[in-house]
């Protein structure tokens, strides 16, 4: 339907007053609209080195601290929409030994009482649950099974409201306090999460402590967790843990864990994302082998995910609108090439945004493709040679990684190249974990790998060769810092989005060492749909388009007039 005059001009009012705001709130932020940047590395800080020492079993705040069939570990996920949401909790005790009888799950109700009233909760919703054990089939090494895990999804929510729930089993007086969160807003061009947090390998330490409480104090409406959660695989069964596991237990059968370090990091997080929704990514660290070559039972177990939702049939990748962002989630390390379900679900996905609804598109998953660090340098190879394509044809505009224990923010790039229309990249695997830090750089004189010790060990395959044309043409890493690595520095920290409109989001990288409100690093990431057309499909044609390519151009005139970003 055409817009009449008054809409236009009402439209085009907001326009203007938006690009106002920008440009008040700018205060010289660079914008990418600038680049590509000069690379910029900062040093290491040799004074600060953090506490990279985990949280004992006897801090309170990993502590159980419910009694009998009491809700603990209790978490928000979102699902594919506004419109509803998963809660997470877990009851009863897990059990370590030898010897062990898993619990019946079906003893324990799933129910979350909820409302926009804080009391009286108006209304119920039931779920399932669960429980899932870590079998070792080798003499002396402790099972484990867990207290039993809840999921229940609400649906038919108010976009961007505040809702009060409590969650456990109300027929055994089993319930949980009263918590709140808010739902997202309805997706559209206008519509945005005020502050969306970033954050990765983020372990259980003394520094991960430090990173929740600067991320806690940015108030943020959503965490995107880019993997690596708690690291129970840097432990034997038996509790005893190290920085390097390969190192300290080489002899060791299998790979074991310690998975009490799981509930130890829900109860840990339980404040935090028990109001503020978190949606996860697999990590390296969550694949714990055992018994029956199973992998992954504790990261899809323990979360839920909005897989089914967004059409995928496995948790490992999935999508979701907040606002007008649609996020899209990846697996590294389930099959993905051109053959594998993965590929064919990600394509579909991409095919179905609307960039007049969700603008924004933004791609996470965990080990980066754009790293100039030593450790994983160029180990996601196959996968990018898979997936970049596809992901350049649909015009992504930021992608999270982790992994790298390091901070590292792209140029645009594509295929190693600048490129204008290729996406920002970001790797934030600088959570906190009890590993040592990324420091050294593959451009580093003498610390450029081997070629046939990158590839990832779990995924195998081999396809980083030398590169072929370019400064570092005929060489496997370059000799300085690449030019599509714009700021890379070695440091414990979290990042914040702020998507401000439908072409300008925000995006600041806190580093833990500073005061909370202290940018390390802050960049305008600019969108310029014009410049990077995606092929529209036909019912998304039609006089809105005519109209705002008139208010584009309306835009770019004042732009150019008055200079206002």
């Amino acid at each position: 339907m055409p817009l009449c005059l008054g809409e236009m001009g009402a439209v085009f009012i907001l326009l203007i007053l938006n690009l106002f705001l920008i440009n008040c709130e700018n205060n010289n932020i660079p914008t990418t609209l600038e680049g590509p940047f000069k690379p910029v590395t900062i040093p290491l800080d040799k004074s600060f080195r953090g506490h990279a020492i985990d949280l004992p079993e006897t801090d309170r705040r990993v502590q159980r601290i419910v009694k009998g069939f009491e809700p603990e570990q209790i978490s928000i996920t979102l699902s594919s929409a506004y419109d509803s949401v998963w809660i997470s909790w877990i009851t009863g005790e897990f059990q370590t030994g030898e010897n062990i009888k898993p619990m019946n799950h079906k003893t324990v109700g799933s129910v979350v009482h909820y409302g926009k009233l804080r009391k009286p909760l108006l209304h119920k919703v039931t779920g399932q649950s669960l429980v899932y054990s870590q079998l070792y089939p080798f003499e002396g090494l402790k099972n484990y099974t867990s207290g039993i895990i809840h999921h229940v999804r609400l649906t038919g929510l108010e976009p961007y409201t505040l809702y009060y729930y409590r969650c456990g089993d109300p027929s055994m007086a089993a319930m949980s306090d009263i918590y709140s969160f808010k739902t997202m807003p309805v997706s559209s061009r206008k519509n945005y999460p005020r502050r969306i947090a970033v954050v990765g390998d983020l372990g259980l330490t003394y520094n991960s402590t430090s990173t929740i409480d600067h991320l806690s104090s940015n108030k943020p409406d959503l965490i995107l967790m880019v993997g690596d959660l708690c690291y129970a695989n840097l432990y034997l069964t038996n509790g005893t843990g190290s920085d390097c596991y390969s190192c300290s237990f080489p002899d060791t059968p299998i790979h074991e864990t310690y998975q009490p370090r799981w509930d130890y990091w829900g109860r840990f997080m339980q404040p935090l994302i028990s109001k503020v929704p978190i949606m996860m990514v697999q990590g390296n660290h969550e694949i714990e082998e055992q018994a029956e070559n199973q992998t992954f039972a504790s990261y899809t177990s323990r979360f839920a995910f909005p897989n089914k939702e967004s059409g995928s049939s496995s948790t490992f990748y999935y999508s979701f609108n907040a606002g007008g962002v649609h996020f899209i989630v990846l697996g590294g390390y389930v099959a993905y090439n051109k053959s594998d379900d993965q590929f064919n679900w990600l394509e579909k996905d991409l095919a179905s945004v609307n960039r007049e609804v969700t603008p924004w598109l933004v791609a996470t998953w965990h080990p980066p493709w754009y790293t100039t660090y030593t450790a994983h340098y160029r180990e996601a190879e196959c996968m990018k040679v898979a997936m970049e394509e596809l992901l350049y044809k649909y015009k992504v505009d930021i992608v999270f990684n982790g992994h790298v224990h390091a901070y590292e923010r792209s140029n645009r790039v594509y295929n190693y190249t600048l490129d204008p229309c290729g996406p920002v990249y970001i790797s934030i695997g600088d959570g906190g974990n009890r590993e040592k830090m990324s420091i050294k750089h593959a451009d580093d004189p003498g610390y450029c790998p081997e070629p046939s010790t990158t590839p990832d060990q779990f995924m195998g395959g081999f396809c980083a060769y030398n590169f072929t044309s370019g400064p570092a043409a005929g060489k496997f890493c370059w000799d300085r810092q690449p030019e599509y690595s714009a700021y890379r520095e070695t440091s414990f920290g979290h990042g914040i989005l702020e998507v401000k409109n439908e072409t300008h989001a925000l995006w600041t990288w806190h580093r833990n060492q500073d005061m909370y409100n202290k940018a390390g690093d802050q960049i305008y990431i600019v969108r310029e749909p014009e410049r990077c057309p995606v092929e529209k499909k036909v019912n998304e044609l039609g006089g809105i388009d005519k109209f705002k390519n008139v208010t584009l151009s309306l835009a770019g005139l004042i732009n150019n007039e008055f200079g206002l970003i």
